[in-house]
């Protein structure tokens, strides 16, 4: 395994960090812990008694975290588990609340580094993309048995492909693909040359990788839970790599920050809703031109901070 003090540090590491703002004895969430990286921001920062629950559903980025975390023993609580059963597992440290959150919903490069995993449409590997290797469906079995209109819908709803028919008919007429640069070539051969310089097939790949781990879905379930969790003062971090996770967490952010969420025409307010977070960052932190030359991934992440009210 490699040793967790090589692995690069994770996107927007000091944003992340000046925006949870980690104090002694806080209690931290990393639900999505992957290599660990803003994991050990937060333990060191919140020294010598802050606490961390990392959670992933990945078993490999589970183990680098551990080797990573080990010295810190036992301030940080490791849990092979779905950031979606966040409430659970704060049940199960006994927590009542936490002081901040982060979640990082990028495809962490030691997973894209791993052909055997199917992420990367670069590198010939099966066609997995299940960041729990335990779960089912993969993406074989989306590609291989979903109805054309069916797939075609996926590609288009969660990969804003606006070829998404035609490559969902070309992926039909080619069946059964078995690895990911046969999916890629298929795709690209319905596709064609893009003018804007993005594999023809990445936003195929990015939509079948959705659609298998759900994650539109998981991050709705997860927002209203982390917000509940949080301590009065305490903040979230999101942190999204493309415009429909983005758009989740703005609009969430900005309706839970406001005192009414009436349609705007009604006179009066019915709906008694109250506002629960105060909106920190208003517009997404993007990374500099540093942190891009460095990793170039780090381009289309974009962090959104949102901070607990006090209770009326």
């Amino acid at each position: 395994m490699k040793d967790a003090n090589v692995w690069h540090q994770p996107v927007l590491y000091q944003s992340i960090i000046h925006g949870l703002a980690p104090v002694s004895a806080g209690k931290y969430v990393d639900a999505t812990v992957g290599a660990g990286g803003h994991a050990e921001g937060i333990l060191d920062k919140s020294s010598p008694d802050g606490q961390l629950l990392g959670l992933d559903l990945d078993p490999q980025a589970l183990a680098i975290a551990s080797q990573r975390l080990s010295r810190f023993s036992d301030r940080a609580h490791l849990v092979q588990a779905s950031y979606i059963t966040l409430a659970e597992q704060l049940r199960n440290l006994n927590w009542m609340a936490v002081d901040g959150i982060v979640l990082d919903l990028g495809v962490s490069s030691m997973q894209l580094d791993s052909p055997e995993r199917g992420f990367s449409l670069r590198a010939e590997g099966p066609l997995d993309m299940r960041f729990n290797p335990m779960q089912e469906p993969s993406a074989a079995d989306l590609v291989n048995t979903l109805a054309v209109d069916d797939l075609a819908d996926v590609i288009w709803r969660y990969g804003e492909e606006n070829k998404a028919r035609r490559i969902a008919a070309a992926i039909a007429d080619a069946r059964p693909l078995e690895t990911t640069t046969q999916l890629a070539a298929v795709v690209s051969k319905a596709v064609g040359r893009r003018s804007y310089g993005i594999h023809p097939a990445t936003r195929t790949f990015q939509a079948l990788r959705i659609a298998v781990n759900a994650e539109l879905e998981n991050l709705l379930s997860f927002l209203p839970q982390a917000i509940s969790a949080l301590t009065p003062g305490g903040r979230l971090a999101v942190i999204s790599f493309h415009s429909l996770e983005d758009r989740i967490v703005k609009q969430f952010i900005r309706r839970e920050s406001r005192d009414c969420v009436c349609p705007p025409r009604q006179p009066e307010c019915t709906c008694g809703h109250r506002a629960s977070v105060v909106d920190i960052t208003h517009r997404p932190i993007t990374a500099g031109d540093d942190e891009v030359t460095q990793n170039p991934r780090a381009r289309s992440a974009r962090l959104r901070i949102a901070e607990k009210r006090e209770l009326a």
